[in-house]
């Protein structure tokens, strides 16, 4: 029996592919090759780029999320991505798409000041490998610039604080601040039920009349041991990421090892699906962090789903900020439409975030991932 996979995303026992054994070597070896080209391709960049070291939290908004089915099971999400959004998640978990999809988000958080915007669309490339593209946008818009909207007392510019009166309307300025990532990923399907991936990303900080650019990768691997347990593992910036302003200031987002694992369980007319993972960052978190050792720390989080007939699902998390989440699924034909919730407590008051995921599916026999 040919390898193929469930509506779950698990692998069916079976012979993986008659060509498997034989790209068994092949796979090791383009892996060990893309770690080592990474390497060499970022030692001259940070050599030369006179940088000032790690920069805590500078590539925080990478780690906001993305797709209302992860955010709803608290972010713990590298051992369960089998959908578009593993781009993001587990570069390795694309592998398991049967057919194309196409994702999008939009998140509203403190009051619509920060956006939070989202589009994937990721493809099966022949037996057993799919590409994937991911954009992220994270920005506050329209922030008003009152330094050069000053007026005195007879109503001239001044820059004197002293000599100051109000501000003349008609001279404020404004201006974003927002923040960029473009992911270009690669999955493949190696022999049994393992699977890696890697993505290159881009990314672009936009503040005022400053900017600054990155450029990084990340890996993923997969890997189901049991027909109802899965692991994951994603080394995000796994060489480190610099990002370099225009101001000649640099900063590094330091690597990040996500390991997470998934177990499934039939009972009650449904799936019930707890997941859980831990997050190690080298950032020298403390008061932030579940736990910490030295500049090491750690982040638990998990979920639990309940999907029913695979029409619905409920969930329910705790993420690696300490918040509780909640979530729902529909899954209608070749559409699939996530919510999650979660609260957070602003500088002044408490809020929430509601967060919307869809999911289109191109399910149709012609685009069909080949089994030949």
């Amino acid at each position: 029996m040919k390898g193929d996979r469930d509506s779950s995303g698990i692998r069916v026992t079976g012979d993986r592919l008659g060509t498997a054994v034989r790209k068994n070597s092949w796979d090791r070896r383009f892996a060990a090759t893309v770690v080592a080209l990474l390497a060499v391709l970022l030692m001259p960049a940070c050599a030369s780029a006179g940088w000032t070291g790690v920069a805590k939290y500078a590539g925080e908004f990478l780690s906001l999320g993305v797709g209302g089915r992860a955010l709803g099971l608290g972010s713990a999400y590298v051992a369960l991505s089998n959908d578009v959004t593993a781009g993001y998640w587990n570069p390795a978990g694309l592998s398991l798409l049967k057919y194309p999809q196409f994702v999008l988000m939009h998140d509203e958080q403190f009051g619509s000041l920060v956006n939070h915007d989202y589009g994937a669309a990721a493809f099966p490339v022949g037996r057993t490998s799919s590409l994937g593209v991911s954009l992220i946008r994270v920005g506050v818009d329209d922030i008003p610039d009152t330094r050069d909207a000053a007026l005195d007392i007879n109503g001239n510019p001044t820059t004197d604080p002293t000599q100051f009166s109000r501000i003349d309307p008609a001279r404020v300025k404004y201006f974003n601040a927002a923040d960029w990532a473009l992911f270009f990923t690669y999955a493949r399907a190696a022999e049994g039920d393992f699977s890696y991936g890697a993505s290159i990303k881009l990314l672009r900080r936009d503040l005022g009349d400053n900017s600054a650019t990155g450029f990084g990768f990340d890996l993923g691997f997969w890997y189901a041991p049991l027909p109802e347990l899965t692991l994951g593992a994603t080394l995000q910036d796994v060489t480190t990421t610099l990002l370099a302003w225009d101001t000649g200031r640099n900063e590094l987002i330091a690597p990040t090892v996500k390991l997470g694992s998934a177990y499934r369980v039939d009972a009650l007319g449904g799936r019930f699906t707890p997941v859980v993972q831990c997050d190690l960052r080298f950032e020298n978190r403390r008061t932030a962090s579940t736990f910490h050792v030295g500049g090491v720390s750690a982040d638990l989080h998990g979920g639990l789903e309940y999907s029913f007939k695979e029409l619905v699902a409920l969930r329910v998390g705790y993420s690696d900020v300490k918040q509780v989440t909640f979530g729902a699924g529909l899954h209608l034909p070749k559409l699939n439409i996530d919510y999650s919730f979660a609260k957070f407590d602003a500088i002044d008051q408490p809020g929430s975030s509601h967060r919307i995921s869809i999911i289109f599916t191109l399910e149709s026999e012609q685009y069909r991932r080949a089994k030949e």
